[in-house]
Order: C-alpha cells, then sequence, then structure tokens
C-alpha cells in the first residue's frame, strides 16, 4: 500500500528556514521531518512512498539521490576517481518523487500522482507534521467505516491558558493552563483515502481540504479516526524549536 506525502508547498510561516530549503527538509534532530514521518509509516511495515514535489523540489530529489552514499562508509580513490561504498545500513524504502508544479493546489498535487497508485486505497499525509498514530489502527478503523475518506483528528494542546472571563465586570471566572480539553478537534493528516477519491477532485484547481472534503463531508463518505496522542505540526520556528527539545531530550514520542 502506497504512503503519498504532499511535500510541496512553501511554508512561508517558518520565516528564513522556508527561503531556504522546502519545509519538509527542515531538520529536526539532523534528519528533515520528511524522514521523521516516513520512519512512522515503515515502522508499521509501509516502505512504498509517493512524494509530491514542488517548492524546491531538487533538494528532495538531492537528499534520495545521495542517501545511500550518505549512510554508508564510503572511500574515495581521488586519482582513480571511484568510490567505494561500503556497507550502509538502509531503509527498505522505494521512494517515487513526482514533480507536482510549484504553486499546484493540494488537489491538483494528488491528481499527478494518479498513475503511480496502484490498489483501491492508499494513505496520504502532509509533509510537514509528526504524530505516534497507530498507522495499523488507523487503517483497520477505514476499513470497518467503509468510507471513501478517513483522517486522523486530534486535539492539539493548547498554546495558551483558556480564560473565561465575566462580560460585565470583565473579572476572570475561571484559568485553565493549556487545557487540551478545550481545543477543537483539527485535521492531523494521516489519513486514507479509497481510490474513489479521485472523483470528488474536479480538475485539481482547488484545495482538498475545501470543496473536496466539504462534499464528502456533505455525502457522509468521510470518517474521523480520533487520535488522542501525541501530534505536533512544524508551522513555525516556535514548533520547530519545539520537536527539537522534544528529540535532544530524549522525549520524543514520534520516534520509531
Amino acid at each position: 500500500m502506497k504512503v503519498v506525502i504532499l511535500a510541496g508547498g512553501r511554508g512561508t510561516r517558518i520565516g528564513e528556514e522556508s527561503s531556504l530549503r522546502p519545509k519538509p527538509m527542515i531538520e529536526i534532530g539532523g534528519r528533515p521531518i520528511l524522514w521523521h514521518i516516513m520512519k512512522t509509516y515503515s515502522y508499521y511495515g509501509y516502505h512504498e512512498f509517493i512524494i509530491c514535489c514542488g517548492y524546491k523540489g531538487q533538494m528532495i530529489k538531492e537528499y534520495f539521490t545521495h542517501y545511500y552514499v550518505r549512510q554508508a562508509d564510503s572511500t574515495f580513490l581521488l586519482q582513480d576517481k571511484q568510490t567505494v561504498v561500503h556497507e550502509s545500513h538502509v531503509e527498505p524504502w522505494k521512494v517515487t518523487l513526482a514533480n507536482t508544479g510549484l504553486e499546484t493546489l493540494t488537489a491538483g498535487r494528488i491528481l499527478k500522482i494518479r498513475d503511480y497508485i496502484d490498489g483501491d486505497e492508499f494513505f496520504l499525509t502532509y509533509g510537514d507534521g509528526v504524530s505516534d498514530v497507530d498507522i495499523n489502527a488507523l487503517l483497520d478503523f477505514h476499513h470497518e467505516k467503509g468510507l471513501v475518506a478517513t483522517i486522523t483528528t486530534t486535539q492539539p494542546a493548547g498554546r495558551f491558558g483558556a480564560i473565561k472571563i465575566d462580560p460585565q465586570t470583565r473579572q476572570i471566572e475561571s484559568f485553565k493552563e493549556k487545557a487540551r480539553v478545550d481545543q477543537a478537534w483539527v485535521n492531523a493528516g494521516f489519513m486514507v483515502m479509497n481510490t474513489k477519491i479521485f472523483d470528488y477532485l474536479g480538475d485539481g484547481s482547488m484545495m482538498l481540504e475545501r470543496e473536496p472534503f466539504e462534499r464528502l463531508a456533505r455525502e457522509r463518505q468521510m470518517a474521523a479516526y480520533r487520535h488522542e496522542g501525541f501530534w505536533s505540526p512544524m508551522d513555525t520556528m516556535r514548533d520547530k524549536e519545539y520537536l527539537e527539545e522534544l528529540w535532544e531530550r530524549g522525549e520524543a514520542p514520534w520516534k520509531r
């Protein structure tokens, strides 16, 4: 079963980092966040990836072009212009890098990789968020519901205290420090799609999360898998620093 990763966006909210590289190539613990996401799926036995490239996509291609050598001890015979690669410890991954366009929206990116999909379903996620979600449990849930799409939903930890204020006196009635239960359920990515999803994408000139998802919801063809464990996006430098800190402390819940 293929894993499709959307990795073509610009990631403008993460500042200078995204001017140097695509957001999925921004590193956590010395590895691109894209690698961390792939390790999650690989842990559950899914090793075939289709990466939808766009902005600075050549950097992703260069990373995987040299991945085998980067993981190995190498001897360079400079005078003979030869390289001897010794034993390399690499993941059993098959990676297809698809150029899906610089300005293409998410629905269009998925349409462009249609020919690489075999079977009746595939995983889909974003290239900028990590989680300890149980991929096999997610897939079982998708099969149980039998709908076109299943998305993983979560209540992200609150970044600010939840304060209730009396509208008349302006006095604080209650204060909850980063109360997770007060947060709305959000799309965490880590989705499963039946290939019928292609019938919902039109000509691809739209965001997947708008018209296609709205239509799926209206037709009762989208299920929500509730994940109560760890999930974090990497939208901002603050997010990156938070994930980096977890990794350095050896407390990264997504680590496989």
